[in-house]
């Protein structure tokens, strides 16, 4: 019996990209794929239905995943997101306070070598101040630290916030503007206030017993 008339899921490439493929185990490309029902005849589409849903499928494995996987970051993002977060705190917190002190500027320059830019220096410094203070350039802290707090667990974000609060105690106690800015960074972070004043207090007891 030859059939004539049926109903078929019809896919088409709506995006590509890189992604995270779990199966693969590093970044690989991938392409989103939406769905539609048709009534097909003699098994060419004729008459569109409704939505069939979206996957995601890595084109080196064929592994398909839910289109929330996009969401998660790839492991570039991920190697670049410390770095790039260290920097955007620091610089905040040498806003706040005097960001001409030496001292203050030797431990945010040791606090962003330590996270992996090693050729960091007092040019970078002045660069970043410089960048930071125009509304225009780059992306904010917020943004950088929104793609590190993903990345991050909580004695992680806590370890993170007591390196820039350092930053504000090395030229002495706190100004409430570098308090305010510390707690900002906390909020970023995805910590709660009480969190925040947590790590502020044991930091700058740690600080007042060296």
């Amino acid at each position: 019996m030859l059939l004539i008339f049926g109903l078929r899921v019809y896919f088409r490439t709506i995006g590509q990209g890189t992604f995270h493929c779990q199966r693969c185990g590093g970044d690989r490309p991938y392409r989103l794929k939406s769905g539609r029902r048709w009534i097909h005849v003699f098994f060419i589409p004729v008459i569109p239905l409704g939505k069939a849903g979206e996957y995601v499928q890595c084109t080196e494995c064929g592994t398909r995943y839910s289109s929330d996987v996009l969401a998660l970051p790839t492991m570039a993002q991920m190697q670049a997101a410390l770095p790039a977060g260290m920097r955007a705190a620091a610089v905040a917190m040498l806003l706040a306070g005097d960001q001409g002190a030496s001292a203050a500027r030797r431990r945010a320059i040791d606090a962003v070598r330590g996270a992996g830019v090693a050729d960091y220096d007092d040019a970078a410094v002045d660069a970043d101040l410089e960048s930071a203070a125009d509304p225009a350039a780059g992306s904010s802290i917020a943004e950088r630290l929104d793609a590190l707090a993903v990345q991050l667990a909580v004695p992680a974000r806590e370890w993170f916030l007591a390196e820039i609060i350092r930053i504000g105690l090395a030229d002495g106690a706190l100004t409430e503007s570098e308090r305010q800015t510390a707690r900002e960074i906390a909020g970023c972070l995805g910590m709660t206030p009480a969190q925040a004043v947590g790590v502020i207090a044991l930091t700058e007891e740690g600080a007042s017993a060296e």
